[in-house]
């Protein structure tokens, strides 16, 4: 029973991505050896045959030798004797050695190809998981309007006044999906998208990106003080403007009525950063490790006020710093509001 689970093990291994690319390693490796050794042993073996004698062997009549010294055929005999000895010794060496290679060479060839395919599996596991979780966001909003449709188209006695809310709560359902189809498109673009780096000024980029959220911190009577200095990083201006905008649009929608959102910067060490300060419901520690995962929403904390969104925002954010050589990173407690801060190089 364990041969057997053994062999079907086996393989599966020599079967699966991994165990195909450590052959091919292995083969490579295997063919240098070989040839190596062939080239060494043909080289060798070459040397050898020089040392030893004609094929008619030393002749006493050359004065090499003496008689009573040694006879001459017991040195031709003697030398071809160490030469064939020589040359079984570098053959078993040679064996031992691509032996060696066999047992190193598959414990390097697997190594390899675990870590060649590893960023393969993530990508394509997390395609996997985008997919499938866009596919359940997408689905919310089309199965509230496929069930509110079929109710209406049901009810025979559907008043003027009862369409119109249902075609309001359409509306509302189709703005939904067009956020959330927005938000899939960024993400999608994201990957393939020109990033130029250069010299970008800090305060430049707050100001343009406080331009974006005026008006829905105006609705909620809100103030901004805004602190950057002119500091120099090293980024992509409009991508880090995006970046800085997502941070503050999400600090207009959890901060409560009324308050004041905080956009400081400043040069620490070799990197230089602006963070966004808000006085909302704050984040759990167990969200904070996960608050920048694709569709991931708090909900005991910041999503306790039915702030509408997808989760999307944060996950663009972190790419689009990302690319930019940049770090992106959140501090909060519950109940006492959040800080999200941006570090890219310095200029």
């Amino acid at each position: 029973m364990r041969l057997r689970r053994a062999w079907r093990a086996a393989r599966h291994f020599a079967g699966s991505p991994t165990g195909r690319l450590s052959a091919s390693y292995l083969a490579v490796i295997m063919i240098m050896s070989l040839g190596f050794s062939f080239v060494l042993y043909s080289t060798s073996a070459h040397e050898l045959r020089k040392q030893l004698p004609p094929q008619d062997g030393f002749r006493d009549g050359a004065g090499l030798f003496d008689d009573d010294f040694m006879p001459p055929q017991r040195v031709n005999d003697f030398l071809r004797e160490r030469g064939e000895a020589a040359r079984r010794t570098l053959i078993g060496r040679l064996v031992v050695l691509n032996a060696g290679t066999l047992v190193l060479g598959s414990a390097l060839s697997l190594y390899l190809a675990r870590r060649t395919l590893r960023p393969i599996e993530a990508n394509i596991e997390a395609q996997a998981q985008f997919v499938g979780d866009a596919s359940h966001e997408l689905r919310t909003p089309l199965t509230s309007l496929q069930t509110s449709n079929e109710v209406a188209l049901r009810n025979r006695h559907l008043t003027i006044a009862q369409s119109r809310e249902l075609l309001r709560q359409n509306i509302e359902e189709v703005a939904k999906l067009q956020v959330l189809t927005d938000g899939l498109l960024q993400l999608a673009r994201q990957d393939h998208a020109a990033i130029t780096l250069g010299p970008v000024s800090l305060q430049d980029v707050a100001a343009d990106a406080l331009n974006g959220i005026v008006d829905a911190a105006q609705a909620k009577d809100m103030s901004v003080d805004d602190s950057v200095p002119a500091v120099m990083v090293q980024a992509d201006a409009g991508h880090l403007s995006r970046a800085l905008a997502i941070l503050l649009d999400n600090a207009v929608k959890y901060a409560p009525k009324g308050s004041t959102i905080r956009l400081a910067g400043g040069a620490k060490g070799k990197q230089g950063y602006v963070r966004v300060i808000d006085r909302g419901p704050g984040i759990s520690q167990t969200d904070q490790r996960r608050i920048f995962d694709r569709f991931y929403r708090a909900d005991q904390s910041r999503s306790s006020q039915h702030v509408p969104g997808y989760g999307i925002g944060l996950s663009l954010a972190k790419k689009l710093v990302g690319q930019q050589g940049g770090t992106i990173e959140v501090s909060s407690q519950p109940g006492k509001g959040a800080a999200f801060t941006i570090y890219l190089p310095l200029a």
